[in-house]
């Protein structure tokens, strides 16, 4: 098997410490990009995929990058409202049984209009849906550069939402589309090495920072933990995220009923919603169910619990991996995705092998039962983040886009002449 083509465009934070005094300074004015991102989530919802991509853009704008987004419309969109160059809205359907993501239907012709009359300097496809896969045909056949983020697993998904079988043709699907751009990010190197074994080419590892001003221990609330019904002494279990099949949310039960019988004290506390939310209900009377929290409030959610289990298999990062660190908790989860890169089991977190359900619950256990570990561990936890800073990874994001840019044929050969290409 040929080795795959992986290139690392961030593989640690050590210059994160000095840059975080330092504001991003506005790009030359040569090297200020008009970038084109399509995106069928986008913020104000409430996902791994929507906040990173609000995040990349608020710090690409404030580089001096112009940037237009093409995405699904969504609830609070008003009808009435005018659009401006900034945006391109299009229709969008939801995904079959999770309806807090959709699909943007395909729009090849108004893309091809808006991009052949004003053509970004590079397209940048978030999602791999109908309305991504229109994008890469149209920016292919107009031959400007394009770059593509891979941001969930939809071919694993695919056994928890009744479509196992067609596995292999969305892996294929997924594997083709990337392919057509010049460079796919991901968020790990496991990931990276993974993909690249399934014929994934040109990927480069780009980290998801966290927000440590906002997640943050100092952010811990002792009204909140009494409104939980918990004292200072008391244990509080959290699980922030989706409440959905594929994030392994069975384990989490049956670690908490591990944990509570060695601990009457401990408090089940579920913060965010899904299709699972009424089962879980049933399932577990005695646990707190928060809804989804945004902001502030969600960050003394966190900051407000002490242990986290985490036990999703079907991640390629968990920002909430790296929330509940940077808030103080101790962080319980597999050696998968975020949490096999930034955490060194047993200072600042527990990570067990994989898909281990035994060695899950019997840390969940072990956690619970000796208070005086779990709290070394949560003392460790907020001062591993410290060097996880955004404005790197915008760097590193910008940094590749221009370099995209600069390689492309269109750049090479001195015009910004639409290019026709055959797709």
């Amino acid at each position: 098997m040929n080795t795959p083509k992986t290139e690392i465009a961030i593989s640690g934070f050590e210059a994160a410490a000095s840059a975080r005094d330092t504001p991003l300074a506005p790009m030359p004015s040569e090297q200020a990009l008009r970038i084109a991102i399509v995106t069928e989530t986008y913020p104000p919802e409430i996902n791994g995929v929507a906040m990173t991509l609000g995040r990349l853009i608020h710090g690409l704008r404030q580089q001096g990058h112009s940037i237009q987004v093409v995405r699904p419309r969504q609830p609070s969109d008003s009808p009435n409202t005018p659009q401006d160059s900034s945006e391109i809205l299009v229709r969008g359907i939801p995904i079959p049984r999770y309806s807090g993501l959709q699909f943007g239907l395909p729009a090849g012709r108004r893309l091809h209009a808006a991009w052949r009359s004003n053509p970004p300097d590079i397209v940048h496809v978030v999602t791999e849906g109908p309305l991504g896969l229109s994008a890469v045909k149209v920016a292919r056949k107009l031959g400007l550069p394009m770059t593509s983020s891979f941001h969930t697993n939809f071919h694993r998904y695919s056994n928890h939402y009744g479509f196992g079988g067609l596995r292999g043709i969305i892996a294929a699907h997924l594997r083709k589309m990337h392919n057509r751009t010049a460079a796919t990010f991901v968020p790990t190197q496991a990931l990276a090495a993974e993909l690249g074994a399934d014929g994934f080419k040109n990927l480069r590892v780009m980290a998801r920072g966290v927000d440590t001003a906002l997640y943050s221990p100092a952010r811990r609330s002792e009204s909140l933990r009494q409104q939980w019904g918990l004292s200072e002494q008391d244990l509080a279990v959290l699980y922030v995220g989706r409440l959905a099949a594929e994030k392994n949310l069975r384990v989490v039960v049956e670690a908490f009923n591990a944990i509570v019988a060695r601990r009457p004290d401990a408090k089940l506390i579920f913060v965010g919603d899904g299709p699972m939310t009424e089962k879980l209900k049933q399932q577990c009377p005695n646990a707190i169910f928060c809804g989804s929290r945004r902001g502030e409030d969600l960050a003394a959610h966190y900051a407000s619990g002490d242990l986290f289990l985490f036990p999703s298999l079907t991640e390629t990062f968990g920002n909430v991996t790296t929330e509940a660190l940077a808030s103080g908790l101790c962080v319980l989860a597999y050696a998968h995705a975020a949490a096999a890169e930034v955490i060194s089991s047993g200072d600042n977190g527990v990570t067990v092998p994989a898909g281990d359900e035994i060695a899950y619950i019997d840390a969940a256990c072990m956690l619970a039962s000796h208070p005086e570990r779990l709290h070394a561990i949560r003392a460790h936890a907020a001062p591993s983040m410290q060097h996880f800073d955004w404005r790197l990874i915008v760097d590193t994001f910008a940094n590749t886009l221009i370099s995209v840019v600069t390689h492309h044929p269109r750049r090479q050969h001195g015009t910004n002449d639409i290019v026709l290409a055959s797709d």
